[in-house]
């Protein structure tokens, strides 16, 4: 069952790691899942210890675009009550709802994901910044989950722009070297 929780949840997405679609995945009664995990959200957190974290892969230039996409495809994610439950799951993981280590786990590749974004930036003096990986994590993920959590809240572009910006200064004006250009208008700070 985790093998077809996890299978869903790559090809398809947090959201499509229900009771239901788990057991017609893995050819078993929807109770026998139930039986296993009572709560939906136990069932995602089981396969996601099971998969890579599916943000912040791969960071291309112009970073900025890329990284608003990122976050709006985060943000999407975090307004589904399935994944919202995960994610304050996976806040509360030394309370015992998830091993620390995959929470852990989760953590450092997020934050070297963002490490990797925010150096390419810089790099093609795309982006000046001082911010830690880690600090930069808690500045763009951070708001999101309150809003989207605590708020039970959308998550606005103009709110994703402001978290964004609040890296450093971005100057997208730069003529990056043979990459083309996002048709975003260019902010600067």
């Amino acid at each position: 069952m985790l093998a077809a929780a996890r299978d869903l949840l790559l090809r398809e997405g947090p959201a499509a790691v229900t009771h239901q679609r788990v057991a017609l995945q893995a050819e078993v009664g929807r109770a026998t899942v139930y039986r296993h995990w009572p709560r939906p959200e136990l069932l995602l957190l089981d396969a996601m210890a099971l998969v890579d974290l599916p943000f912040f892969r791969e960071p291309v230039t112009p970073v900025r675009p890329w990284l608003c996409q990122q976050l709006r495809v985060l943000a999407d994610e975090m307004a589904l009550p399935g994944v919202a439950g995960v994610a304050l799951a996976m806040m509360q993981g030394s309370a015992g709802s998830l091993p620390v280590e995959v929470r852990d786990r989760f953590n450092s590749t997020a934050a070297g994901r963002i490490r990797a974004a925010l150096e390419l930036a810089a790099a093609d003096g795309e982006l000046d910044t001082t911010v830690e990986a880690q600090i930069a994590l808690a500045l763009l993920v951070g708001p999101i989950l309150h809003r989207t959590c605590m708020q039970a809240d959308t998550v606005s572009d103009d709110l994703i722009d402001r978290l964004v910006d609040s890296l450093g200064a971005w100057h997208l004006d730069v003529e990056l070297p043979n990459r083309s250009h996002s048709t975003a208008p260019a902010r600067t700070s």
